[in-house]
């Protein structure tokens, strides 16, 4: 049987490991000695951190969400209530040129 077990990492733990490289300035081939993980996995954590750096430094991460989701809720409660105006004239307009017609003024 094969003692290779598979490890898991949390995002915390992956973030402390980049850490010790990209600030500490430790050499990634003693960071991945050090933590028993390929160097093709390191560059692969790396590559996913700056890929994903973006979401980190915008304005408020998960805030900017719900406020594009709080935003377009309201664009479309107020194209419901757009669309019922339109119906509630299209009828007025309707009754309009009834009571034209039986008036005899169109």
């Amino acid at each position: 049987m094969s003692d290779n077990v598979r490890r898991h990492f949390s995002a915390e733990q992956k973030a402390a490991i980049l850490k010790q490289h990209l600030l500490e300035k430790t050499p990634v081939s003693e960071v991945c000695e050090r933590h028993q993980i390929a160097v093709s996995l390191f560059y692969l954590w790396q590559k996913e951190l700056f890929e994903n750096a973006h979401l980190a430094l915008g304005k408020n991460g998960r805030r900017d969400q719900r406020a594009e989701d709080a935003k377009q809720r309201r664009i479309e409660a107020l194209e419901a209530k757009l669309q019922r105006k339109d119906g509630v004239i299209a009828e007025l307009l309707e009754d309009h040129v009834q009571l034209k017609k039986s008036l005899g003024e169109a």
